[in-house]
């Protein structure tokens, strides 16, 4: 109980004494946007890797040279586990943003940070607010904002499994001609999710995979790009299981 006691606490104190860092954000942003994703960026890896060091996650990344310093990507990864996000955050290069659900954006100050962070709030039973979801995900794409989706639509909780994708999320890669990185991720429902309320120390890897790019693909794997990309994420999450 001692990690989750620190780990709790520390992310309460981050947002309370965050609030000046807020407002200093929200000024920088007016005259330059640019400086307040950099800085946005750096303050949540800080906060991010406080709470894994809290934790006691011992993280193994490969294939960060499959990720592009410049250009924006959809990162696409499997997900079990709230620390999904935290560890993957700390391996992005440039400004990323996730869709997150839309019961999210009611949460204070956190939500301020994930919007400060470019994340978008899908509302899953609202067809045409998904689709406006949708849409602004394309226009960050298109700006140079890299945005992370977990399409199996939920955590998953069952051990060794990858749920099916929903299709509609990588209609943001074609829409605005950017290549996916697909993102395996093993292990990190045993630093919380597997005994709430407490966190134990957990071996987590996280492996960036080749891009893909949808248009280089055939008529049928465009067709099901979700499912194209589930198994390569699937071949290299049941490889790195092996190393945990």
């Amino acid at each position: 109980m001692l990690r989750f006691i620190l780990t709790s606490s520390f992310v309460i104190l981050f947002l309370i004494f965050s609030i000046p860092i807020l407002i200093a954000e929200w000024i920088i942003g007016k005259y330059n946007p640019d400086l307040k994703n950099r800085s946005t960026q750096a303050m949540v890896q800080w906060a991010f890797r406080g709470c894994s060091i809290l934790a006691g996650v011992d993280l193994d990344v490969i294939g960060t040279e499959n990720l592009p310093k410049d250009d924006a990507v959809l990162y696409v990864g499997n997900h079990s586990s709230y620390f999904d996000i935290v560890l993957t955050y700390l391996c992005f290069p440039g400004p990323t943003g996730y869709v997150a659900k839309a019961e999210m954006s009611r949460l204070p100050l956190l939500s301020v940070w994930m919007k400060n962070i470019h994340c978008l709030f899908l509302n899953r039973d609202n067809i045409r607010e998904g689709l406006k979801a949708i849409q602004k995900g394309i226009e960050e794409l298109k700006s140079g904002i890299s945005i992370c989706i977990f399409p199996e639509g939920t955590r998953n909780t069952s051990p060794d499994t990858i749920l099916p994708f929903h299709e509609g999320s990588f209609r943001m890669a074609e829409k605005a001609k950017c290549p996916i990185i697909p993102v395996s991720i093993n292990n990190t429902s045993a630093v919380w999710e597997a005994h709430l309320p407490a966190m134990k120390k957990a071996h987590v890897i996280i492996e960036f995979g080749a891009p893909i790019y949808p248009e280089t693909l055939s008529r049928e794997e465009r067709k099901f790009l979700g499912a194209h990309t589930r198994r390569i994420i699937q071949a290299n999450y049941d490889k790195n299981k092996k190393l945990i």
